[in-house]
């Protein structure tokens, strides 16, 4: 079975090899990428420090940095008030009930009832 043919072919054939590129093209390209990756480097920290040069930002940015650290620390304050009054209440349950300072005595099996024959 032949292929269809295609009407692109017949006319990359008619116009023949293509022709080789520049040697320094390669070269031209890595520094053409190279400066637009600057260039974007530079456009966001410009864009960056745009946005913390406006007071209300500024402002803003710092508040919210405040009130999270606040909430890291209310966070912490609240696990080891928790920590301690679990430590209190173990500690209170030891002076009240003796049967916990008591040690376990060791469990035995019941008898094994007689048989009837």
């Amino acid at each position: 079975m032949n292929p269809p043919v295609d009407p692109l072919d017949e006319l990359l054939n008619r116009c023949g090899p293509a022709p080789e590129p520049p040697a320094q093209l390669a070269a031209k390209i890595r520094r053409r990428l190279a400066g637009q990756r600057a260039a974007a480097r530079v456009a966001w920290a410009q864009q960056l420090e745009a946005v913390f040069a406006r007071p209300s930002f500024a402002v803003a940015f710092v508040t919210a940095c405040l009130l999270f650290g606040l909430f890291l620390a209310e966070t912490r304050i609240s696990r080891l008030h928790a920590a301690q009054s679990v430590q209190m209440a173990r500690s209170y349950l030891r002076l009240v009930d003796p049967l916990l300072a008591a040690p376990a005595a060791p469990s035995t099996p019941p008898p094994a009832a007689p048989r009837s024959p």
